[in-house]
């Protein structure tokens, strides 16, 4: 039974998440990519306070810089350049193109002595996904400057690469889980507070949140996608097992490509679905692990 549930609710949570790309896309309409951001993680993160009321105290003060680094690579950089290379890119090509994120994840890993040598399947998973990358890019005819946007994403999935390594060097730490991503989200904010001013935020773009639609498609990332998908993911991965669990993350950007055709109208042409389904098949080859 809590087999079966886990299923259910792992592919609630990647509905969800694939998902993200389109309502993104449609709020961008209205306002600029670091007020989206800002709007999302602070709706997050009142929703995870409201969970939990405990506040974290570090161990030691310099854990305090591996919350630091989490909340600028993780919450920061990962988003803000994703809703920038949807500006320049489609909702389709970006979704795919940031799902490379667990192929640098390991890369890192590895440099930094935390798993054995990368195998050549891996590497020729790699070089398989970032073939259907360029692919995608090139025939993103949506938009002029998709490769610049593909360049963003790219740079966008390095960045949460990064971001996993940290949060495995805080799981080591033995930090609770909750607490931990207030925390991170809570330095998040702020880096995206001091990046509002440079980055085209205005107040007066508040008054578009008197649109439903707006309004709507906020509260689903707010609270959807960054407060209730992080408990969901969680118990998922409880019920399954971090593995399989994780399996269902391949199906994420799948769910964001027929979204965007279905909901944006955006343009399907062969070469873009077989840059996707080299895409997926790179990272299905580099993650793949004999039984």
């Amino acid at each position: 039974m809590n087999f079966s549930k886990g299923h259910i609710i792992a592919l609630g949570t990647v509905t969800v998440w694939g998902l993200t790309f389109v309502s993104t896309k449609v709020l961008l309409e209205s306002f600029a990519p670091v007020e989206i951001l800002f709007m999302r993680f602070l709706l997050g993160f009142l929703a995870l306070c409201l969970m939990s009321r405990h506040v974290l105290h570090l161990k030691e003060r310099r854990h305090e810089l591996l919350f630091i680094a989490a909340g600028a690579t993780g919450t920061f950089l990962y988003y803000l350049l994703e809703n920038i290379a949807l500006t320049y890119a489609s909702a389709s090509n970006i979704g795919v193109t940031v799902s490379t994120a667990p192929l640098f994840t390991a890369i890192i890993a590895t440099l930094l002595g935390r798993e054995r040598a990368l195998t050549p399947r891996f590497l020729l998973g790699f070089v398989v996904a970032m073939t259907g990358i360029v692919l995608i890019g090139g025939q993103d005819v949506s938009f002029e400057s998709a490769g610049f946007g593909d360049l963003l994403a790219v740079l966008a999935a390095l960045s949460w690469g990064v971001y996993s390594n940290v949060l495995v060097s805080l799981d080591n730490l033995g930090y609770d889980t909750i607490p931990t991503t207030k925390r991170i989200f809570g330095w998040g904010l702020i880096f995206i507070a001091i990046a509002c001013p440079f980055m085209g935020a205005d107040p007066a773009h508040l008054t578009a949140l008197a649109d439903p639609v707006n309004t709507g498609n906020l509260l689903f990332l707010g609270l959807g996608a960054c407060a209730g998908c992080f408990v969901t993911w969680g118990l998922s991965v409880k019920l399954l097992g971090a593995s399989t669990a994780s399996t269902y993350i391949y199906l994420s950007p799948v769910i964001t490509v027929v979204a965007s055709a279905l909901i944006l109208g955006e343009m399907l042409t062969p070469l873009i679905l077989l840059g996707i389904v080299l895409v997926l098949g790179g990272l299905v080859l580099s993650s793949w692990k004999k039984a």
